[in-house]
């Protein structure tokens, strides 16, 4: 996911925008940021992670910009966002799904928490999947 669902080239040429790889701003209007969403694979030892982008109230980008290299970072509330990704393999979208952002230590990306409803993501998130279902993801991916 190289960025948000609503950056274009067009976007890129407007004032008071800008994408980095782990922060996007749109017309100093729409902030976001990367995160993981962590889905625990019952079959597995390993967990599998989306990298995601999310949007955040500007108060809370500056927020995150400010403690971005601080260690007690960890100890920061969870940000409420949007899910600003389309991930494949889910209906409905998963465009606009409300999250939390827990602030993880420095260097690792926020973890995404998905509002736990009914939408698949979300389940999959709380209950976990399976290698196949990871294998799904990877056809997806390779037919992207």
């Amino acid at each position: 996911m190289a960025a948000p669902v609503y950056w274009s080239p067009d976007v890129a040429e407007k004032p008071g925008s800008f994408l980095s790889g782990e922060q996007c701003v749109i017309e100093n209007e729409h902030f976001f940021v990367r995160g993981r969403i962590v889905l625990p694979v019952r079959d597995a030892d390993e967990d599998f992670e989306w990298g995601v982008w999310v949007s955040i109230s500007p108060a809370n980008f500056g927020r995150m910009i400010d403690v971005f290299e601080d260690p007690a970072r960890v100890n920061e509330p969870p940000y409420f966002g949007w899910l600003s990704t389309i991930l494949p393999g889910y209906e409905p979208t998963t465009l606009n799904l409300k999250i939390n952002l827990h602030t993880q230590e420095v260097g690792v990306r926020p973890l995404v928490e998905v509002e736990p409803t009914d939408h698949p993501l979300a389940v999959e998130q709380r209950e976990g999947i399976t290698v196949a279902r990871v294998q799904e993801f990877a056809e997806f991916a390779l037919h992207q």
